[in-house]
């Protein structure tokens, strides 16, 4: 039987997804709680996998010659943990997150996307890549 979550847990626990979705970019305690929903969702994700990892180290353990047969749940569900489940943060979603540009929030920008700066030769010429595509310095 789980135990009872106190009230000063419930006041932490966010309350909005872990998504930009809708979110005003401009209200900094919007951002704040959606940054804290992604990183406790990767968090979340992150110790699944180590209880499977450790459920399935006790079963080796208990099992011996056996445990191939016997924990062949416990590995093929860590193995699948281990694909998702990393602590990435939220800058890259942040910075990758596309608002609609009917958006109020909406601001508009010339710098280039990475798409635009690579260009048709594959590498990336912005300001600081000082590497082209086959080693050599520009």
């Amino acid at each position: 039987m789980p135990t009872p979550e106190s009230e000063a847990f419930l006041r932490k626990k966010p309350t909005v997804p872990p998504s930009y979705e809708g979110v005003d970019m401009g209200d900094f305690e919007a951002v704040a709680n959606v940054r804290d929903a992604i990183i406790r969702e990767q968090w979340v994700q992150v110790m699944m996998a180590r209880l499977v990892r450790e459920e399935m180290g006790k079963c080796y353990h208990r099992e011996g010659v056996n445990h191939l047969e016997k924990c062949g749940k416990y590995r093929e569900r860590y193995l699948q943990l281990l694909k998702t489940a990393k602590v990435h943060g939220y800058k890259g979603y942040e910075q990758n997150y596309l608002q609609s540009t009917t958006d109020k929030n909406y601001i508009e920008t010339d710098y280039p996307t990475v798409t635009q700066a690579k260009g048709a030769k594959g590498s990336d010429f912005r300001l600081g890549n000082t590497i082209g595509a086959k080693g050599e310095r520009f």
